[in-house]
């Protein structure tokens, strides 16, 4: 259904829409939109920021992994 949906439908799904929500509502939710995902990205740098940390306090404290495979499964 939605394959057949050309220029000209998009164009008109846009006039309806604007009409609708009116321009001022549809750009404070775009700026919404924009501040979540800046949001979003800034607490998936902090994350990776973390684990680089703990595995740099880990290596450097002389902490390892330790193997803790059953015996029997070991080959």
């Amino acid at each position: 259904m939605l394959n057949n949906i050309g220029p000209a439908g998009l164009l008109l799904i846009a006039i309806v829409v604007l009409v609708l929500f009116g321009r001022g509502k549809i750009a404070s939710l775009m700026g919404e939109v924009g501040k979540g995902i800046t949001s979003f990205k800034r607490g998936i740098k902090e994350g990776s920021e973390e684990i680089e940390d703990a595995s740099r306090t880990a290596a450097g404290s002389g902490e390892h992994a330790r193997d803790i495979t059953p015996e029997k499964d070991k080959g």
